[in-house]
């Protein structure tokens, strides 16, 4: 903040016919903000070089259907040396803008509901929020990912300064962490809707909500702050350069700045709900509200609006009509309040507010610290206690109607309570969602409220009702070796047979395998350097070795002490072991037949503690052409998918998760696996990426191959980018906590397929921070392999 003066008015711009929702400072020109507004339109704004307080409207923009609620500004690039200026609306879409054309030079399209808020972050990545309950990551024309969790609205969103990382403020009263494009975090705490949110520092953020209260919060979880001051909804943060002062805006028709944790100073504005604000580079503050009209305030004198616009400013804020139910002026008896002799005694702080009677009115007045006098605010109405005597009671509250909405044809009416001082938009929201019924209704509920009400609405009627949402109100509808496993038994403690305990898994055959350092490894469809031997790897990871006589052994064990109605008979046992032998025979002619694929099938819904060997059996036969065929494809695909995801479960055993996974990594050896898989994508690799935080070293290599073959799937397909998206936030999120060698290295030969080739999908991975995640596994020389194909996936990112 430039200094210790108080803010004063430096103009009044009349920029929109209808709500200003958002602001934001422009990267161009210098002191240029954007402004949106529920009229549709988006206008660059820039300092008048003949007039220091006055702002020119520089550009306007259109291509929206309809309301624009949000707005950020996408930095400087080579392409973009201006930046461009993206926008969110109630169309469901964000238009990106440059500053040399009034259309959009491209719509990004993907929500099913307004989008209320946008933030950007590097290489021009777009955080998106929406009604819908996601949020969504855009880069270029594209989106990368989709931010699920919510359960209701998304209203704020912000991109951390470290990379990788997002936050998300929502109705359902929570704030979530997102690294990679997944939920790290979920902060409790307000007692209602998340409206806005501010970056402070890389570990610090700021939070506001209709519960009136402003969080100060640490990235880790902890809420280390809590501010009062505002009496109502509070709409809209920003922080200053200096990371510690703030301001805030809201229903309560004002703007309070914040130094040293205190609210030092309160403006209040003749509207009512004061949507945003934003900090222009000079230090001085824009706010845009239900008026239409943008306020610029300065602490800078040269820059102070002239004594005639300032008496004009504070003419129209005395002649504003407060109701008291939206503020904190309490219940008013008119008798009990004393007269102008009480504006005699000077305030105890800044915004202050007193209360007098003039005659048969009730006056209210402000505190101004810098002019040491008391400012009329406006004429309170509709305070009398005698106002409440018609009242009406409802769930044991006090409303001034409740209607009785029959929506359906002679069934019971729905009670609908409302009160003067309500917004009827978020009260016709409030009925629909409580009574789960469509928004579709939105507007026929709302217009029914207003119809209603008319000639009870405390002060003027405004142009239009206002929509605590997004502020526009009028919302419009249809808008791999082969050593054996012995010792003990780590899951019976019984005899020797531990699954593939001894192998991570091959691939087909060539030169030096640098996953199982056999000479297995090549790649025929896409042939690759000497000097990179490891991505992009498109034939996949196979975990293919097996002794059969320690996987029948244990299986015949388990039969013998399994319930009596899971017991196998001996020829459901000949039929496994044949077709044990059978896909472990790379020599043999003879094919599987349906009876033994059929018993594999029920015998793999063994009771979950003893079933692993059928698991292991089922992980070797899925390789088979025919069990792939059989079981992969149709609707017992779907069963296969299913199943293998039931035992990925959290709550699931070890053993089973692990070969669960291996499973699906073999499942890529026949096409119509790798059809299944693909199709099953999104579910199979979020479950697969929950089973990153167990302690197993096994689980973790299976989960690094299982991401490897979806990445070799996708290789060379430029528009499969959200699919790789995913692969990539699988891959971050599960090298933060995996600590297997092995694993590491099968997760940087994912990283550097899915990037290999695709410009955008480099982007991406440099938006996530992918860069400096994986950067100390450079210097790692043993394995080498480690270190050495981390230094060319650093070099493919560079």
């Amino acid at each position: 903040m430039s200094g210790s003066n108080s803010y004063r008015l430096r103009c009044s711009l009349a920029a929109h016919e209808m709500d200003v929702r958002g602001l934001a400072a422009a990267a161009f020109p210098h002191g240029a903000f954007v402004s949106v507004s529920r009229d549709r339109t988006a206008r660059v704004w820039v300092p008048n070089p003949s007039e220091t307080q006055v702002f020119t409207e520089m550009h306007c923009m259109n291509g929206h259907s309809n309301f624009v609620s949000c707005v950020c500004i996408i930095a400087p690039n080579e392409t973009y040396p201006r930046g461009l200026i993206a926008t969110g609306g109630h169309d469901n879409n964000i238009c990106v803008f440059s500053l040399d054309r009034p259309d959009p030079l491209f719509t990004l399209k993907g929500h099913k509901n307004t989008v209320c808020t946008l933030s950007s972050g590097k290489f021009g990545t777009i955080l998106s929020g929406s009604w819908d309950t996601t949020a969504k990551v855009w880069l270029g024309e594209k989106c990368m990912m989709t931010l699920q969790g919510h359960t209701a609205a998304v209203w704020a969103v912000v991109i951390l300064p470290e990379q990788g990382l997002m936050l998300s403020g929502s109705a359902d009263k929570t704030i979530k962490l997102w690294k990679a494009g997944r939920c790290e975090n979920t902060y409790t705490g307000h007692e209602d809707c998340v409206r806005g949110l501010a970056v402070i520092n890389e570990v610090e953020f700021l939070s506001c909500s209709n519960d009136a209260s402003i969080r100060r919060w640490m990235v880790t979880g902890e809420c280390v702050q809590v501010y009062y001051s505002h009496t109502n909804y509070i709409y809209s943060l920003a922080v200053f350069p200096n990371g510690q002062d703030f301001i805030s805006t809201g229903e309560d028709r004002t703007l309070r700045i914040w130094r040293k944790g205190e609210c030092s100073q309160t403006i209040r504005l003749p509207a009512q709900s004061v949507w945003c604000c934003c900090i222009l580079p000079d230090g001085d503050i824009a706010v845009g509200a239900s008026d239409g009209v943008i306020r610029v305030f300065t602490e800078s004198q040269e820059r102070v609006a002239s004594a005639q616009d300032l008496q004009a400013f504070e003419d129209e804020l005395s002649k504003a009509i407060i109701d008291p139910k939206t503020g904190d002026l309490g219940d008013i008896k008119i008798e009990d309040l004393p007269g102008r002799e009480h504006l005699n005694e000077p305030g105890n702080r800044d915004g202050q507010t007193r209360l007098i009677k003039e005659g048969s009115n009730v006056e209210a007045y402000q505190w101004s610290v810098s002019d040491e006098r008391w400012v009329k605010i406006g004429d309170v109405v509709g305070g009398s206690s005698q106002q409440n005597s018609k009242r009406v009671m409802y769930e044991g509250k006090e409303y001034d109607f409740v209607f009785s909405i029959d929506v359906n044809e002679g069934g019971p009416g729905l009670k609908l309570p409302y009160n003067a001082s309500d917004d009827p938009w978020l009260t016709a929201h409030n009925f629909l969602e409580k009574n789960d019924l469509s928004p579709m209704f939105l507007d026929q509920v709302a217009n029914f409220i207003i119809e209603n009400t008319k000639g009870h609405t405390l002060g003027p009627a405004p142009t239009s009702a206002a929509d605590p949402f997004t502020g526009a109100g009028r919302y419009i509808p249809g808008s791999g070796s082969d050593r054996q496993g012995f010792g003990n038994d780590p899951f019976t403690g019984a005899g020797r047979y531990i699954p593939e305990s001894g192998s991570t898994g091959t691939v087909s055959s060539g030169r030096a395998d640098p996953f199982t350092g056999g000479s297995a490894y090549s790649s025929s469809s896409h042939p690759k350097s000497k000097t990179n031997i490891f991505f992009p790897n498109t034939d996949g990871v196979m975990f293919e070795q097996a002794n059969t006589t320690q996987i029948l052994g244990k299986l015949r064990e388990l039969n013998n002490t399994a319930p009596a109605d899971r017991k196998l008979s001996d020829a459901a046992l000949d039929c496994l072991e044949k077709l044990l032998l059978l896909v472990t025979d790379v020599t043999g002619q003879e094919q599987p037949t349906a009876e033994q694929i059929s018993v594999l099938w029920r015998t793999s819904h063994w009771p979950e503690d003893i079933v692993f060997p059928v698991l292991d059996i089922l992980r070797l036969a899925v390789r088979h052409p025919e069990v792939n065929a059989q079981l992969c494809g149709g609707t017992e695909g779907a069963s296969l998918c299913n199943h293998l995801l039931g035992l990925m479960s959290s709550e699931g055993r070890h053993a089973n998760q692990m070969l669960a996974l291996r499973i699906l990594c073999n499942c890529f050896s026949g096409s119509h696996g790798r059809a299944l898989l693909l199709g099953h994508r999104d579910t199979v690799l979020s479950r697969a990426g929950d089973l990153r935080v167990v302690s197993n070293k096994n689980i973790h290599v299976a989960l690094a191959t299982l991401v490897l073959n979806y990445a070799g799937r996708l290789y060379g397909q430029l528009t499969e980018i959200e699919a790789k998206a995913q692969c990539l936030s699988v891959a971050s999120t599960a090298l933060e906590v995996v600590q297997d060698k092995e694993a590491i290295f099968r997760l940087l030969v994912a990283l550097g397929t899915t990037v290999a080739g695709d410009s955008t999908a480099k982007d991406l991975a440099r938006s996530l921070g992918v860069n400096s995640q994986i950067s100390k596994y450079a210097r790692v020389s043993d394995p080498a392999k480690l270190g050495e194909c981390c230094r060319l996936v650093l070099d493919e990112l560079q």
